[in-house]
């Protein structure tokens, strides 16, 4: 027996069995469990062989250096609006089959479906801005004239997660498309048929070659990662798997971008609105089962409206029903499998072993998936595990501090990660100064930075958060490398597109 270092928990019982995640692996065929109900999803899904996978990253190249890549960029955005319209005419059978493989509730499915399709609008507007040429022109009379292109690497693998399996693909891979890259993209082992409906979709607009999908475990990951006609990695998923891409990618200095792990803080001052403060540490620490890389997982509350705040939290859990996802009035469906419950569970178990506090737990169904309760906890000390590893699931954790400006910081910079964090007072000059001190990509004060960034915004980690970024400017800019161009001539051809193969 031997454990994967390509896949979470994967166990290779012999060289034809896998499970992933209750995803089991057999003969070459992912058979996946709907988690709310136990019961096999169909279909089955065919995992790439090695000879597909060759002839799949061969067609990739072949399509970036013939087709996809000289085209201009305007038309290879038009392309794209017409590909998220394609996504958008699928959305029905999109968010049922999101539900169906990893237990997110109909509503929060619809949200991440529409999420994805309004990508087209402003966000493709933003990505062709990012990839257009900058002209620097030239001084004086008789002086060069330059300008900075932007060309693509070449093929494009990414690696996407299982708890955003529609949402995930087309913000990673739009930015790499626009740029000029082909895109291969693996999805989840978990969610293999979201995956493959999306990407689908969004395939059937573009030409042959262009973005094409694979499925498999982390075999399969690591053959496109170490491949050498593949340019660049984009992946969302766990700290632990990041740094074993960037060792792969390393030796062939090949790019990457990573979103990875979280365990974002959130400071509650005395004078904030604690009402809304309640409100959004129980919201952002449920949705889809607390299965967010940005879920709120650590809560400082100031000692002296510890006691009002745990009552509102409180309060505001026990309308969380855990249920089906798709039985009435339920707002909280199952963990995606029992692997993810059981760390929760573990997580838990040492707290309250340490002498944190159950304030609340919720009823669950006591048959048939991987239910767990809406949990909120208190008393909980900065030793605990549950401070220290991300967690993914269905937890409030509330503990408190002295109130001092220092303390917040210290609190919320004392972890390994530094993905998101969120600050509530009233006082802004207070709270702008404690948020410019934690080292988080980004830092909502009296807000869910996620939804209220403006678009131009970065989506990137600190320390084991991750590595580059993937959305805003900065984020899609990443995809693609500079290129400055110095002419002398007279005509100044380059300005012009010659560079773009233009005549």
């Amino acid at each position: 027996m031997m454990v994967s270092q390509w896949s979470y928990k994967v166990i290779h019982i012999c060289s034809t069995f896998t499970m992933v995640q209750g995803v089991v692996i057999k003969d070459g065929i992912i058979q996946n469990v709907n988690p709310a109900t136990g019961e096999l999803i169909d279909p089955p899904v065919p995992v790439t062989t090695p000879s597909e996978l060759s002839q799949i990253i061969k067609s990739a190249n072949s399509a970036q250096i013939n087709e996809w890549g000289p085209m201009a960029l305007p038309a290879r955005i038009s392309l794209l609006r017409k590909a998220m319209a394609s996504v958008e005419n699928t959305s029905d059978e999109l968010r049922e089959t999101i539900t169906k493989e990893m237990g997110k509730i109909p509503a929060e499915a619809k949200v991440e479906v529409e999420n994805a399709v309004a990508l087209q609008g402003k966000w493709l507007d933003l990505i062709q801005e990012a990839n257009e040429d900058v002209h620097l022109g030239g001084g004086k009379e008789g002086e060069p004239e330059s300008v900075i292109v932007r060309d693509p690497f070449g093929v494009v693998v990414v690696l996407s997660p299982w708890n955003f399996p529609a949402g995930e693909i087309p913000l990673l891979a739009l930015p790499a498309l626009a740029a000029g890259n082909t895109v291969i993209v693996k999805p989840s082992e978990v969610t293999p048929l979201s995956g493959a409906l999306i990407c689908q979709a969004m395939a059937s607009a573009l030409p042959d070659g262009v973005l094409q999908v694979v499925q498999g475990d982390g075999e399969i990951g690591e053959q496109l990662v170490t491949s050498e006609d593949v340019h660049m990695v984009a992946m969302t998923g766990s700290s632990a798997t990041g740094k074993k891409i960037v060792e792969k990618c390393a030796k062939k200095l090949k790019r990457v971008v990573l979103e990875l792990g979280g365990k974002d803080p959130m400071i509650v001052f005395a004078d904030a609105d604690l009402d809304k403060a309640a409100n959004d540490a129980v919201s952002n620490s449920l949705f889809n089962a607390g299965q967010v890389c940005c879920s709120v997982e650590r809560v400082y509350v100031e000692e002296s409206v510890k006691p009002q705040f745990e009552q509102k939290v409180v309060e505001l859990a026990k309308s969380w029903k855990v249920g089906n996802p798709v039985d009435d009035g339920v707002k909280m469906g199952p963990m995606v499998s029992k692997t993810q419950m059981d760390i929760v569970k573990d997580q838990v178990t040492k707290a309250l072993d340490m002498g944190a506090k159950v304030l609340y737990q919720s009823e669950v169904p006591q048959q048939g998936g991987n239910f767990y309760p809406v949990t909120v906890l208190g008393d909980l000390d900065q030793d605990m595990v549950i401070q220290n590893n991300e967690t993914f699931g269905p937890i409030v954790a509330l503990s408190t501090f002295d109130g001092s400006e220092a303390e917040a910081v210290r609190l919320a910079n004392d972890s390994e990660y530094g993905l998101a964090s969120y600050v509530y007072t009233n006082d802004l000059q207070k709270g702008g100064r404690v948020a410019r001190k934690i080292r988080s990509g980004q830092v909502g004060v009296n807000c869910y930075s996620l939804l209220s960034a403006h678009p131009k915004c970065p989506w990137v980690g600190h320390k084991m958060s991750g590595m580059g970024s993937h959305s805003g400017m900065d984020g899609f800019r990443s995809f693609s490398g500079k290129t400055a161009y110095v002419d002398y001539s007279s005509t100044h051809v380059i300005l012009y597109g010659a560079h773009k193969g233009i005549d």
